[in-house]
């Protein structure tokens, strides 16, 4: 199989156009997952990374920070919160607490308080405040490089330290898969994994490394605006003749 051409660059906000010339060139053809050989998988796989690139070419992360420690802090807090409850947090609390040293040092009850309204805000306090104390106590109080050392961190997970080390440091060493990632992968046949740590190592084997920093925030924007959970907009979706529609209701499979 050829790898898609080029379509031209997309002016998009936070979704894709409705109509988009990669869709409209590229009739829909029906995809078996099932009856894909690896190498046409892989293939399909490449193209789906060209065809994000054409249609997000600026999609990055949308926790807001100004150096590692911050996007480390934010990343813990954006559990089970949205990304835009946690910048409206972070901006009063790293006025606040601006380092670790100045976090590990504060009352835990102040932090609850600073952090109460990202959810789960006693764990989510004690872990950013027992992370900080690791940073400064075992790291000098910089943020580590690798992800050995990132989840030794209390409060971080494999996806966190994934998110820091792309974001902040431009090291690829997986894709970070949250709940859009996970849902749009499955639902193009990318992997059938439900779990985040065997999800990653099917993208991981499809994707280019050189991809997977930028493949996350791509699919989390087209996971915001076109591919929603309930009713995604397939008609115009710049992905619709690569996507198989596997987990859909039999109507929207069929839809053009």
């Amino acid at each position: 199989m050829a790898r898609a051409k080029p379509h031209g660059t997309l002016k998009l906000e936070m979704r894709a156009k409705p109509t988009s010339q990669a869709s409209s060139e590229n009739p829909r053809t029906h995809i078996v997952p099932s009856r894909e050989t690896r190498l046409q998988r892989r293939e399909r796989a490449l193209q789906i990374v060209d065809r994000l690139e054409e249609l997000y070419p600026d999609a990055d992360c949308s926790l807001r920070f100004k150096n590692p420690f911050e996007l480390l802090i934010s990343t813990i807090l954006s559990a089970q919160c949205t990304d835009k409850r946690v910048n409206l947090v972070t901006r009063d609390l790293f006025k606040r607490w601006p380092n670790p040293h100045k976090m590990a040092a504060a009352s835990i009850s102040e932090l609850e308080n600073a952090v109460k309204t990202t959810g789960f805000f006693r764990a989510k306090a004690k872990n950013i405040q027992g992370c900080c104390r690791k940073l400064v106590d075992q790291f000098d109080g910089n943020v580590p490089q690798t992800v050995e050392e990132l989840t030794s961190l209390p409060g971080v997970g494999r996806k966190t330290a994934n998110v820091v080390l792309g974001s902040a440091f431009g090291v690829a060493e997986g894709v970070v898969v949250d709940t859009h990632v996970g849902r749009i992968s499955r639902r193009l046949a990318l992997t059938k994994a439900k779990d985040a740590i065997r999800a990653e190592r099917d993208l991981v084997r499809e994707i280019p490394r050189n991809h997977w920093v930028a493949i996350s925030h791509r699919l989390i924007q087209h996971g915001r605006g076109t591919c929603l959970a309930r009713k995604p907009r397939c008609a115009g979706c710049g992905l619709e003749d690569l996507c198989p529609r596997v987990g859909l209701p039999r109507h929207l499979k069929n839809s053009r």
